[in-house]
């Protein structure tokens, strides 16, 4: 089998939008193009990869381990292009930290910025990154700090909670759901989404809980960010899965009605983690402080963090 890197973007396309048609436009291909190298992976394979049927198409069992093997190559290829490219210039940056969406939207841009203002000496990158990746990320050496949501295996680094950071579904007034306190995500879905871009961590660790379920939201538009998406859905366009703490500053500006998810992968806690507390660089160790310190009224360390907290 010789897949090469469009057919795997085109085939999560398709995968994502329920659809070859719609899967090839965002390719940037036309649909005969599409179909042909469809066909054409699946005649490699001697397996059918997609289920046809009138309203579109939804993958195989082993179009569902394609996807998850496509995902990571495509975001293996995006990590690549953006970790090289720190070289371009013949420089590093002194601290390089990964979080996830909730993390870069909610709780870690307002404190780098205020550090990085303290500090001018001290060069940053964060990444945004899906909270698995991270792990390896920190794990591997290639970020000192990574911000996660709980429900992620963090393997034998050492971690502190920061604060809750629940996932929850919103809506516009007067929607079937708008008068609901809480809502199982099964239930959502005769309704139409608005999600992420694709490749956003977000939006991916949406896909990762729901798919093997075969649970498959409908999604009419991929957006970049939290505003896009309040405001695509206080206009009616679908719901959307975020993060509660992301919704509060937008709740002013877009009339929406926010409601509880009582899937268990819906209630997260976000973390800091590093290999060691104790080995931290200078940089590392003082905005680790700084972050802790800000989510401090909502959090308590776990039990391993009692030298590092």
């Amino acid at each position: 089998m010789t897949y090469d890197l469009t057919d795997l973007q085109l085939f999560l396309q398709v995968v994502d939008q329920g659809s070859i048609t719609r899967g090839a436009d965002l390719s940037h291909l036309s649909l005969a193009s599409a179909s042909a190298r469809i066909k054409a992976m699946e005649k490699a394979l001697g397996a059918p990869l997609l289920i046809r049927h009138r309203r579109g198409v939804v993958p195989s069992p082993a179009g569902w381990l394609l996807v998850a093997h496509a995902r990571e190559v495509v975001g293996q290829i995006a990590r690549m292009r953006s970790e090289l490219s720190r070289y371009s210039d013949g420089l590093r940056p002194t601290l390089v930290i990964s979080a996830n969406t909730s993390a870069t939207e909610t709780l870690v841009s307002p404190v780098i910025v205020d550090f990085m203002a303290d500090n001018p000496d001290i060069d940053l990158e964060l990444e945004e990154r899906p909270s698995h990746e991270i792990v390896a990320a920190v794990t591997d050496g290639r970020a000192e700090l990574g911000i996660i949501a709980d429900p992620v295996d963090t393997g034998r680094l050492e971690r502190a909670v920061l604060r809750p950071d629940p996932l929850v579904v919103i809506t516009r007034p007067g929607h079937a759901l708008a008068a609901r306190a809480h809502v199982a995500f099964s239930e959502c879905l005769g309704h139409p989404f608005v999600g992420f871009t694709e490749g956003n961590p977000l939006q991916e660790h949406l896909s990762g809980q729901t798919q093997p379920l075969g649970l498959r939201p409908r999604y009419r538009a991929h957006l970049p960010s939290t505003e896009a998406i309040c405001s695509a859905v206080a206009a009616g366009v679908g719901i959307a899965v975020v993060p509660a703490r992301a919704v509060v500053r937008w709740q002013r500006t877009y009339d929406l009605r926010v409601v509880d998810l009582t899937n268990s992968w819906a209630k997260r806690n976000l973390l800091l983690c590093s290999q060691r507390w104790s080995g931290l660089s200078k940089a590392a160790a003082a905005l680790a402080a700084r972050l802790k310190a800000h989510g401090a009224p909502a959090a308590t360390p776990d039990d391993g963090d009692a030298e590092g907290a």
